[in-house]
Parts: structure tokens; C-alpha cells; sequence
């Protein structure tokens, strides 16, 4: 079993910064392929950007790329979302997950590849 808790977000104004935490329990973080997703009112829950076991590949969704930015810290069991130059749609909750049967090199960009989600942090972001 795989808890994962998120921290980070609030309310901050068009064109500012978040960085978005999740801590993971266990001892095997480094096997999980990570990813952030997100929903916003009255929609269907998205892909926002993965990050592989080792870190060594990421992906983003369109709308976020060049903005965002994934990591992971496999000594201290937490995945990171750097988000900058936010959006008014950006406003959403914000959830990580984990996949646990994952290639190395993997990175899964759907919702369907992870088995492990957490509770979710709101990100408003003002206009």
C-alpha cells in the first residue's frame, strides 16, 4: 500500500509561483513512476506531467509545458511540481499518483497506468 500526500497549493495571482509537494510512504519510492494530474470544476480529471523511477524522463500536457516543471527526490520519498507564469485555468485540484509497475524509462500519461492516488490540493490562481 502506497499513501501520498500533497502539499503547497493556495491562492496566488496571474503570473505567480507554487511548488507543489507529494511525500510518499514506503521504502521502494524509487520503483514508483510519478505523475500530477488535475481537475477542475465540472471537469474531467487531466494529466498535468510525469516523471520516470530514476527521474531521467519526464512529460507535460501541452498547456503547461515550458511553465511547469516535474522532479523527484528519491532519497527523501517526494515528487515536486514547480508551476510558474500561472493561469486563471490553472485553477484546480491538484493530485499525484503513483504507478508501481513501471519500467524504468517509463513515463505514463494517463490515468488508467496509476494505482495510487492522494487527496489532492487546491490551487486557485486569480485573475
Amino acid at each position: 500500500q502506497v499513501q501520498l500526500v500533497e502539499s503547497g497549493g493556495g491562492l496566488v495571482q496571474t503570473g505567480g509561483s507554487l511548488r507543489l509537494s507529494c511525500a510518499a510512504s514506503g521504502r521502494t519510492f524509487s520503483s514508483y513512476g510519478m505523475g500530477w494530474f488535475r481537475q477542475a470544476p465540472g471537469k474531467e480529471r487531466e494529466f498535468v506531467a510525469a516523471i520516470s523511477r530514476s527521474g531521467g524522463s519526464t512529460a507535460y500536457a501541452d498547456s503547461v509545458k515550458g511553465r511547469f516543471t516535474i522532479s523527484r527526490d528519491n532519497a527523501k520519498n517526494t515528487v515536486y511540481l514547480q508551476m510558474s507564469s500561472l493561469k486563471p485555468e490553472d485553477t484546480a485540484v491538484y493530485y499525484c499518483a503513483a504507478a508501481t509497475l513501471v519500467q524504468n524509462s517509463a513515463v505514463l500519461t494517463t490515468l488508467f497506468g496509476y494505482a495510487y492516488w492522494g487527496q489532492g490540493t487546491q490551487v486557485t490562481v486569480s485573475s
